[in-house]
């Protein structure tokens, strides 16, 4: 199943890994690689020498492309730098204007430069930017959403906007083949899926957070701003937990005024002490109220019930959309 996306990336099938912040590490990333996908890796708040030691690990656990996301809320241009340093060569961002993150991606040697997008507007700019491939991610998505528009109406939308030069991936609520299947349809050269692969085996979360994914239905996450410690003004979707109804039940005060604000909720020994309402993907080494932290998931966690090395996932993911497609020439 090749696509446009795969001739440009250098990959097999058309599926990218969503780099979920502390969810994803090398061996996530190079799983995905090995089975054919884009392996990509969040290293949006790592410390340069940690990115570099990282970008190394997954370099030595596979020799097929990948790419390091980075968010430009942040000032990422000493990470850019390292990445480019490091041989990257695909490079991915969200959350801002891409055009001087493009250039020196660019001026660094970077193949592909990746952009997300929450309308057709953003990704017009963001060609017009240098950017060479284009994710469309609906409001479905999990973890961090920019925008408002469901995936369904947004993916043609933004196919239209950008042209047949530019590939786009579709992402929010893809968790299974026949969600590949539909975003071709669609005309996205490929699907960028994150909470399905919480439940892979290479996965670094919390045992109690894919436990509660297991147990997830479609209608259980929030779309909501709470969880802004660490990165303010940034709406999310989550799995519903007892964070949020506390706070609904107090009437949704604003920040300083919410139940609990301050309060040490679990611990790391790599993050320390973790407060209620911090933006943090509780980590496999956390411990206290899992519970109460930031669970992202999309709505499409209703479709992930299992444990399953990443690889598996990935090629029951493309059986699914060559039988979905099969069906319907």
């Amino acid at each position: 199943m090749r696509t446009a996306l795969c001739e440009r990336l250098g990959i097999e099938a058309p599926i990218v890994l969503a780099p979920m912040g502390g969810a994803v590490g090398p061996a996530l990333t190079a799983a995905v690689c090995n089975a054919g996908g884009l392996g990509m890796i969040a290293l949006w708040n790592a410390p340069p020498e940690a990115l570099r030691q990282q970008i190394r690990q997954i370099r030595a656990l596979t020799d097929r492309p990948f790419g390091v996301n980075l968010v430009l809320a942040f000032p990422q241009e000493e990470r850019l730098a390292a990445c480019l340093e490091e041989g990257v060569r695909i490079v991915s961002s969200f959350w801002g204007d891409p055009a001087s993150f493009a250039a020196q991606a660019r001026a660094g040697g970077a193949t592909t430069v990746i952009h997300t997008v929450s309308t057709a507007g953003e990704a017009r700019q963001a060609v017009r930017s240098g950017v060479d491939v284009v994710v469309a991610q609906g409001w479905e998505a999990g973890g961090h959403v920019r925008g408002t528009v469901a995936t369904l109406p947004l993916v043609p939308a933004v196919v239209d906007a950008v042209g047949p030069g530019t590939p786009v991936v579709a992402a929010g609520g893809i968790a299974d083949g026949r969600g590949l299947a539909a975003a071709l349809c669609l005309g996205a050269a490929g699907a960028w899926i994150g909470t399905r692969f919480l439940a892979s085996e290479e996965a670094t979360v919390h045992a109690r957070y894919r436990e509660l994914l297991f147990g997830a239905s479609e209608d259980d996450t929030v779309h909501t701003g709470i969880f802004d410690i660490g990165w303010p003004d940034a709406p999310h979707r989550v799995l519903r937990n007892k964070t949020i109804e506390a706070w609904e039940a107090a009437g949704r005060p604003p920040f300083g005024q919410r139940p609990g604000e301050g309060e040490v909720v679990a611990r790391s020994p790599a993050r320390g002490g973790i407060q209620r309402y911090r933006s943090y993907t509780p980590a496999a080494d956390a411990e206290g109220d899992i519970d109460a932290l930031s669970l992202w998931a999309g709505q499409g966690v209703g479709l992930v019930s299992r444990l399953q090395p990443a690889g598996e996932i990935l090629r029951d993911i493309l059986d699914e959309a060559r039988a979905v497609l099969r069906r319907w020439p």
